[in-house]
């Protein structure tokens, strides 16, 4: 299963001005991967770019029933302190998944790492909107190279 997977990290904010740019790129991406064989698409729920490669994997499971989203997430109470639009696409997202795994029962320090470790370990690929060399994306990013998968970035 790990060579057809693919795993999405990314950034939370995204400028407005590269959003339409960014998902066009996100979508075209992702058919490519459907083309070569890859079905199992895992995003870690977070806001930004996870949310934006969940709904385009939604989006296209109409057009390609056999592809899956498989929603990695740190812990229940992901979305504690959000806007309340946040988190009502956020359930929204997570009921239309076709798997939803968390990596902690309740929310620690460590629960986003292994989060974005668990997305890595399962894949063969991973598509990164990287705009930094610091935080949470770039070391998603580098464990990834580190691990031999496939790096697709977009956004450049």
């Amino acid at each position: 299963m790990r060579e057809k997977t693919c795993c999405f990290t990314g950034h939370r904010q995204i400028p407005p001005e590269d959003r339409e740019r960014l998902a066009a790129e996100l979508e075209e991406t992702i058919i490519g991967l459907i083309g070569e064989g890859f079905r199992f698409f895992g995003a870690g729920g977070a806001l930004g770019f996870d949310t934006m490669a969940a709904q385009a994997v939604l989006r296209l499971r109409e057009r390609f029933p056999q592809i899956r989203l498989i929603l990695v997430l740190p812990c229940p109470e992901q979305t504690k302190g959000w806007r309340t639009e946040d988190a009502a696409l956020y359930v929204l997202i997570k009921t239309r998944a076709d798997k939803v795994v968390y990596t902690a029962r309740a929310y620690d320090r460590g629960c986003m790492h292994r989060r974005n470790r668990h997305l890595v370990d399962s894949s063969a690929a991973c598509v990164c909107y990287l705009k930094s060399g610091t935080g949470g994306t770039a070391y998603t990013v580098g464990y990834a190279q580190s691990q031999g998968l496939r790096i697709i970035r977009l956004g450049d």
